[in-house]
């Protein structure tokens, strides 16, 4: 992945060691997938996108998976253990090692809150760097509930952030809540938290206190609004699925303004990197995997799946096509319905529009393959190639038994198993000759009536 360079006065912390027993996994809760990528990664992708000159994980329970997932990601992230774990404050204070001598803007991130812009960081930041020692990200709730509830003066100034079990009546009325997103003074951070207690029913250190320590100390604190879609914080399967459904909400309007048409748009689901051109159409329950390529013009029919696959421009795709990892489809080339493309490249204007299984191939330029064709690409221990010539015509119900090599121009019969190579402009048969035995069915009808 390339990255911007570094920008010296930014460090990002996210918190990642949180249990998520609501979810019932073995996998850790972080490493959930919204948009085939784990959540992890996602809120990881909005830290480097300020470029920040130090990024610490903070992990826990199941701390080697995360830990390797964070690096295996970024390696140049240091990762850090919080055990036990004992509250925010508690696990911001595990990543201080990794901050030492560290004077500029801290953002604090969690790594189950995936859907939170690069807009709404950017904000965070630049109200930080207006003076404020602790800037929080808070949201207009729906529904206020146990949110804490973040208590403002004149202009973006935060006087306190108030739990809803300690909130007076007036202060519940509010719906302005805070999402444990922060920015802080780097400088004075290793302060802030040796102030935080744990004076309270769950014997925690809350990074929510560091606003009223900041505070008592002369300092200002402020704040950001965001929408509250971006801040969900997910602990379950259902919240999962929230966060799920509103990614790809936002990547469906994302691609028709950027001049997609989608049929049906609540039926297609993109990836977090799926790239499509202008002017392609999708029809009706398409799914994109991750490392999907769609180039401009192209036209995709219902009921197709596409997974690590490069589409050029003005294909036609579907409907019912599967294209898995490795598939390359050139220009003006067709692929139809109930085909199945898998590390193969099939160039500019060549069909495959029938019943097919094509893997491990290279197709040319304007060849037609019959329907109900296979490669026969895998002996139980090894993969083949089969290549089959620009112009070639491959005949219907065709197994082509790889290492094989169909020659430009060429044509096989019908029914053929081809298991040696073919010349140019050939015609290749295999079949067993065909007998034919008079008043056989009759024969056999009579006989089965007469045991009956």
């Amino acid at each position: 992945m390339t990255q911007s360079p570094s920008n010296p006065d930014i460090a990002v912390v996210i918190l990642a060691a949180g249990q998520g027993t609501r979810m019932k996994s073995a996998r850790p809760k972080v490493l959930h997938q919204v948009g085939g990528r784990a959540m992890l990664h996602h809120v990881m992708a909005l830290a480097q996108s300020v470029s920040p000159s130090r990024m610490v994980v903070v992990v826990g329970t199941k701390s080697e998976m995360v830990a390797d997932a964070a690096r295996a990601f970024d390696p140049s992230v240091q990762t850090v253990l919080q055990d036990p774990p004992l509250g925010t404050a508690h696990a911001v204070s595990a990543s201080l090692e990794c901050l030492e001598d560290f004077r500029g803007d801290v953002v604090v991130l969690y790594a189950d809150t995936p859907l939170i812009s690069q807009e709404t960081l950017e904000d965070l930041l630049a109200q930080r760097r207006s003076g404020h020692a602790v800037v929080v990200l808070g949201f207009e709730a729906k529904v206020p509930g146990a949110y804490g509830r973040l208590i403002t003066g004149e202009g973006d100034e935060l006087l306190r952030i108030v739990e809803a079990k300690d909130a007076s009546p007036e202060e519940l009325e509010t719906r302005f809540c805070n999402s444990g997103v922060m920015a802080i003074d780097g400088a004075l951070l290793s302060g802030l938290l040796a102030a935080v207690g744990n004076e309270n029913a769950k014997g925690e250190y809350y990074l929510t206190d560091i606003v009223h320590i900041a505070r008592s100390q002369g300092q200002t604190c402020g704040v950001v609004s965001c929408d509250e879609d971006e801040v969900l914080g997910v602990n379950s399967r259902v919240e999962l699925a929230e966060a799920e459904a509103l990614f790809q909400q936002r990547r469906r309007v994302y691609m028709m303004q950027e001049g997609v048409t989608l049929a049906d748009p609540e039926t297609v689901y993109f990836s977090f990197d799926t790239v499509i051109g202008e002017d392609v159409t999708i029809g009706q329950n398409v799914v994109f995997g991750p490392g999907v390529t769609i180039e401009s013009g192209v036209e995709i029919k219902p009921f197709c799946h596409f997974e690590n696959a490069k589409v050029k421009p003005d294909a036609t795709i579907g409907p019912y096509a599967r294209l898995r990892p490795g598939a390359e489809i050139g220009e003006n080339a067709h692929i139809g319905n109930f085909v199945e493309i898998k590390k193969s490249r099939v160039d500019d204007g060549a069909k495959v529009n029938h019943l097919t299984y094509i893997g491990d191939a290279i197709i040319g330029a304007k060849a037609n393959i019959g329907a109900g064709t296979i490669t026969c690409n895998y002996d139980g221990f090894d993969k083949h190639t089969t290549h089959i010539g620009k112009g070639a015509f491959i005949g219907s119900n065709n197994s082509l038994v790889a290492p094989v090599t169909i020659g430009d121009g060429a044509y096989t019969g019908s029914g053929s198993v081809i298991t040696k190579n073919v010349e140019t402009d050939a015609l290749a048969l295999e079949r067993a000759q065909q007998k034919q035995l008079a008043g056989w069915a009759d024969k056999f009808r009579r006989k089965k009536q007469l045991k009956d």
